[in-house]
Formats: C-alpha cells, structure tokens, sequence
C-alpha cells in the first residue's frame, strides 16, 4: 500500500500562529519524548516510522508549503505538488496520477489517504495498514476508516453502516453518511451504530485513475497539472466518496482528535505557557503562546487562549476561539514570519512612504549546512548585516567568506546567494517598489551549481 498525506489549509483557524504559508499542522506546540516542541506533521511523520509506513508514504501539498515541509522533515521526503489549492478531490485526483504515471505505481496498488495532522496513537496507523488487506479481501470501492465516537458531536460527519450487516464481511458495509448532523441528530446516529468519518481513504488506483477517464481529465501528472484549473473544486468526500456504490468501514476505537482550534489544541498541550510571560493563580484553564520576545501577563482572565505572533496578536475565551477564521477573514496581510528549506525569517518592520517607496526589514537565520538559492530582484536593492556565524557570499558570479560584523550591499539586478558555513543570522532591509516575493529570479538552487557558476574571490 502506498501513502498519501494530505497537507493544505489557508491557516486560518489558528491565526495568528498560522498563516497562508504556515498552516496548522507545522505550529511547533506539541511536547515530544524528548521534551522538545514537535509540530503535528513532525509527530505524525515519526508516528508512520513506528510502524514502517514512512518509506512508502508521499506528501501532496501546495507549493507555498513546500518549504515548510522540507524544513520540519527534511529534503528526501517524497511531494506531489499541487500548482494551486483547490480542494481534497483535485489534490487526490493529481496524487493518483502522480503515483501512475511518475512512481510507476501499478494499477492494482491500494493507495491509502489520510490528513497529515489527526492527533491520534501510534495504534491509529497500524489500522490504517489494515486497510489494505480489507479492501483486497472485499468487492468495495472504496474503504474507510471511521472513529467510533465518544459524544455525539455536530463537528463531524458520520458513516451510517448498513444493518444488519452481511454475514461473513470484514468491515461494515456502509449505508450512507450524514454531514454535521445537529447533536440531536447524532445521538440518533450513535444508536444506529455510527462512526466519526475522520478523513482516511483507501483505494485500488485503477478506481481513480478510471474516474478521471470518465470525466475526460489527463492521467498523467503533467499535464493535469497544466489542466488543474479545470478540476472542480470540491471535497473528496462530495465528488466520490458520495457517489460510490460499494463502500466498506473500519472502526477504530482509539482516541482520535483533529486540533484545528484553540480550544482543542490547547487540551492537548502539555503546558499552559509557550514563550514570555506570566499567568496569575486565579486565571485557571488558561494559555499562552507566545513567539515574540517580549512579556505578556494574563490577569483575573479565565478560559482564555492568548496568542502572539508576528502576524497578530488574539485574545479569546476558548469556546469562541473556532470563530476567529470568520472574523479575520477579509485580512490581508503578508505572512509576518516564515520557515523555508533553509531556514526562517521574521518580518520586523514594513514601511511605505507617501512617493512610493518602500522599506521591509527582515532578521533571517539561515541553518548550517544550508544556503539561499542564486538569485536577483528587478525593484529592489538590499543591505544585509551579519549579526551571527561565518558563510560564504555569492555576489556577480563571485564567492567570498563573510562573518558576523559584515555588511553586503545587493543592489538592484544583481545575482546573488548565501550559503552558511556555521548558523547564521542576519539584518536584511530591502529599499524599492512592490517588495514582495514574487520580486525574484531563481538562477540556481543547490551550491553546487552556484560554485560551478561562480569564482572564489582572491
């Protein structure tokens, strides 16, 4: 069986630790074994080793998440990139024909789907490896994985098995599903023997594949790419999983959670305080996270989640906090702080005066080891200073060593890279027009092919 870990999301519901770049699951809130903070995509990715699922398992997200993922577990994980954020279908439908048609993966294959961040146990996916064997042993279309459910939630949907069951089957046979129901309704539903639908799928890849046939897309990867746009965008769940007509279950009977707000995140934090700060005595079932450097005190506040962030700052009692994805979502802003392939930086101050002109200052680590690719900006000039480590500087096709106490001018046009021989943090301020990061050309990415561009300097 192969894997696909579903990772997208506009990072709304955890504003403002998330953002269009950083989505929920890379929010590094978690405590590990270790005792260190762990992100819920790090968790889940050491979850699938455990029982040796990882090496079979591939990652489909968007592009402005690539960086993000290659940061948290580094650059041999397997991506299947989306050209644009859609929905759970068209990001399936170009998985399966990323796995036809560039793995190499038969059509007989199980391909299993499931989101990259349920906060669940490690037995969770030693279910989802059963998956496989059920499906193979029964005539279903589809087979899924349902949670059996602990109160009757009008969060969730839920899959309604036939009954009485076939004698002889393995799983149940599944009747129909209900959407969000009202807890009315659900209660109803628990007594009919309902499961908590929790999003994993699994199917032979001909069964896609044939469905693409049918609706008249491309099967193979690049050029469904290039005819995204053209995919509908809805959930798996609308375009298929309604529309089957031989749908099997397996229960799962373990504690299964999805963290997508405050109020759930924070029942599964390990402490109430992440960052500077202070909470008084009388401010019971209440947190903060904080990533700024600066203190934030909690006083005579009760259930209450306090968040800050360079991209905002939210105060809310806890079972208001899922509104927040409402309230913010006509704000436009750039992402305030980032993490890429080779690092992170953080947005410090952003000015535009009245003829125009622009200034962003950024503080930028950049990892040992790790280099910013070869590039240039038509609308703007930089100045860097080095305030940690040594690297190397590429300027005009020429390297030098540099260090903290340095300070490199990059004016307009001209091709630049760094790569840091010790982790290095830096100053940028950028000076033009339209400072954004649309505003660069990539020339090279890897140092290698920079040093085979570039002479050292004497």
């Amino acid at each position: 069986m192969k894997l696909v870990l579903l990772s997208g999301g506009s990072g709304k519901r955890l504003w403002p630790l998330s953002n269009d770049s950083r989505s929920k699951q890379f929010l590094k809130v978690l405590k590990n074994r270790q005792g260190g903070m762990e992100s819920m995509v790090q968790r889940v990715w050491k979850q699938l080793k455990a029982v040796n699922l990882d090496e079979s398992a591939f990652v489909a997200t968007s592009k402005s998440q690539v960086d993000m993922i290659q940061n948290q577990l580094g650059g041999s994980v397997p991506l299947i990139i989306e050209p644009e954020r859609r929905d759970t279908f068209p990001a399936i439908a170009l998985a399966a024909t990323y796995l036809y048609s560039i793995a190499g993966v038969g059509l007989n294959e199980v391909i299993g789907v499931l989101p990259v961040d349920p906060y669940v146990h490690d037995n969770f996916f030693r279910k989802v490896k059963e998956l496989e064997e059920v499906l193979k042993k029964s005539d279903a279309e589809l087979a899924l994985l349902g949670v059996e459910p602990t109160y009757p939630s009008s969060k969730y949907g839920y899959i309604i098995p036939e009954l009485p069951q076939k004698p002889g089957t393995s799983g149940l046979t599944v009747s129909h599903f209900k959407e969000k129901p009202s807890e009315t309704e659900a209660e109803g539903l628990i007594q009919q023997k309902a499961l908590w639908n929790c999003g994993v799928f699994a199917f032979k890849l001909d069964y896609i594949i044939n469905l693409l046939v049918q609706k008249g897309l491309p099967i193979h990867y690049e050029e469904l790419s290039k005819q995204y746009s053209r995919l509908l965008k809805t959930s798996f769940d609308y375009e298929v999983v309604e529309k089957a007509e031989k749908i099997i279950a397996l229960p799962y009977s373990g504690s299964w959670k999805d963290l997508g707000t405050w109020n759930t995140l924070t029942e599964e934090m390990s402490t109430l305080q992440i960052g500077k700060g202070k909470i008084c005595d009388e401010s019971s079932n209440t947190h903060i996270v904080n990533e700024l450097d600066i203190p934030v005190t909690v006083l005579g506040i009760q259930n209450a989640v306090v968040a800050v962030s360079p991209d905002g700052i939210l105060v809310t009692d806890k079972s208001s906090s899922p509104r927040v994805k409402d309230l913010i979502k006509d704000l436009v802003q750039r992402p305030m702080f980032e993490e890429r392939r080779w690092g992170w930086y953080r947005v410090l101050d952003h000015v535009t005066y009245s003829e125009g002109n622009e200034v962003l200052t950024k503080r930028i680590g950049v990892f040992a080891g790790k280099n910013i690719s070869y590039q240039r900006h038509g609308r703007r000039s930089e100045v860097w200073t080095i305030l940690k480590g040594e690297g190397l500087f590429a300027i005009n096709d020429e390297i030098r060593l540099v260090k903290a106490g340095d300070v490199l001018e990059v004016p307009v046009g001209s091709n630049h890279g760094l790569k840091a021989l010790s982790d290095m943090e830096f100053i940028e301020v950028q000076t033009g027009i339209e400072l954004v990061e649309e505003d660069i050309e990539r020339l090279y990415l890897t140092w290698e092919d920079i040093e085979a561009h570039c002479e050292f300097s004497r």
